[in-house]
């Protein structure tokens, strides 16, 4: 009997022993992951449990220090140290060490002071649970590149933009950004930084009443048109993922690069785009920098994946303020509009919140402007590729839904579908679907050109 209790003392001491790590041990890190971009950068780190942590900002020189609770450090942790890339216009660099027994504390070195934001993401979609340290201008609109002057990128010369009348969703983005002066909203002087431009045909010089009145309806005919295009998902948000691992958001970003360089070399038409390299944007942002910079048109571009290989073809989409024209296209925007949720946004945001309710805003005469540039787009992909459908499909996207930007969403291929993805990694194929959507676009204003929104050239 003796020798059976000690047998079971101590085989229960040996389970506590080898039970003891696991029950003391915290989370571990999965993947470390670093964003730049001109709007902000994003760090994140992915773990295996839930973290929490505590920050705060020591000014000079400007640093960001981020305590990180029930962590240990770990070789998986350490590569941030390598994922810090020297044109990071907000990280100089980071140091990370163990704090206390429990705590690991990262130090980013700041080029310029910032405004963190750090929250967390449940799992979803292929990650874990998430905490994501997103680092904006602490001085600066997010979006302030839209605002401010600088050269063009198609070193155009002498080519300068005035804020357009005001727009509802305008209205209230400029009432409670953090700092855009209260002047801003009148005119802007200079040409916006994230646009792509070509100097716009001068009007000639005249002395007589008619000859101005002359002038004047050449300058509305020949006006520059902008064009704002909306490469899908990006950073944390891959999109649809190809049989080979080839990801949506780099195809289209490639494609949308072919598009914006078409734009440039036509006479009276500039370029915005919502993100000119890899990093998440927001749904609701994509919106908001069209609606800042007046553009007179929105085209988001995408590659998307299904559930089965066999489905093949391009489609084009407008907004629907009922329902969705087609189950399947109910299901396209449901999926499209899960990207913040994969690409992760802190929904706790007061401003997010509002910015949602004021996208539902669009018009019955929006709608019907986006279902004519979208039929004259799907229209030349037929000329090219096999149509998934044959009809402009509606549903409820959010990113179409600027109050006053005619916008279409156009799914290039089926990622999921071998052979197109194989056509979609070829730079001869994507700038033919480029090229079929700016003719598209072309055709469109032919007949229909945006109405004026007093960008006067100077």
């Amino acid at each position: 009997m003796r020798a059976d209790r000690r047998r079971f003392l101590h085989s229960s001491s040996v389970a506590l022993v080898l039970s003891a790590p696991v029950l003391a041990r915290g989370a571990t890190i999965v993947a470390v992951r670093v964003w730049p971009a001109p709007d902000y950068t994003r760090v994140t780190l992915e773990s295996d449990q839930p973290l929490s942590a505590t920050q705060f900002m020591v000014p000079d020189p400007p640093r960001l220090v981020v305590d990180v609770k029930g962590l240990q450090l770990s070789p998986r942790l350490k590569d941030i140290v390598g994922k810090i890339r020297a044109d990071d216009p907000y990280i100089a660099g980071v140091r990370v060490g163990q704090n206390s027994p429990d705590v690991v504390r990262l130090v980013f070195d700041l080029k310029q002071p910032v405004r963190p934001q750090v929250f967390t993401l449940k799992p979803v979609a292929p990650y874990q649970d998430r905490m994501v340290f997103d680092l904006y201008p602490a001085h600066a609109d997010a979006l302030a590149g839209l605002m401010q002057g600088a050269p063009s990128r198609a070193g155009g010369g002498g080519t300068n933009v005035a804020a357009a009348q005001p727009d509802r969703l305008g209205d209230w983005l400029r009432a409670h950004g953090d700092t855009i002066d209260s002047a801003q909203g009148a005119r802007m002087t200079q040409a916006p930084s994230d646009f792509a431009t070509r100097p716009e045909t001068p009007a000639p010089a005249a002395s007589a009443p008619s000859a101005q009145r002359s002038v004047r309806r050449d300058r509305r005919i020949e006006r520059s048109v902008l064009l704002a295009l909306d490469p899908g998902h990006g950073g944390e948000d891959p999109g649809a993922t190809g049989p080979s691992g080839v990801h949506e958001k780099d195809m289209v970003l490639l494609i949308a690069h072919h598009l914006r360089d078409l734009a440039m070399n036509t006479p009276n038409m500039r370029v915005m785009m919502t993100r000119e390299t890899d990093f998440f944007v927001p749904l609701w942002t994509r919106v908001e920098k069209a609606q800042r910079a007046n553009a007179d048109l929105f085209t988001s571009i995408h590659a998307d994946g299904w559930f089965t290989p066999e489905a093949r073809g391009a489609s084009v989409f407008c907004l629907s303020q009922g329902g969705a024209s087609s189950v399947e296209a109910r299901v396209m925007a449901q999926r499209e509009n899960a990207a913040d949720a994969v690409g992760g946004i802190d929904i706790h945001a007061h401003d997010y919140q509002v910015a949602k309710v004021m996208l539902d805003m669009s018009t019955t005469a929006q709608i019907d402007a986006s279902l004519k540039m979208a039929g004259q787009t799907l229209r030349q992909l037929g000329d090219l590729t096999h149509l998934h459908s044959r009809q402009v499909q509606q549903a409820g996207f959010v990113v179409l839904k600027s109050p006053s930007v005619p916008s279409m969403l156009v799914e290039t291929a089926f990622i999921s579908n071998p052979e197109e993805e194989a056509r979609l990694q070829t730079p001869a194929y994507r700038k033919k679907v480029a090229r079929a959507i700016f003719e598209g676009i072309r055709e469109y204003l032919a007949t229909r050109p945006p109405l004026a929104r007093r960008r006067t050239m100077v």
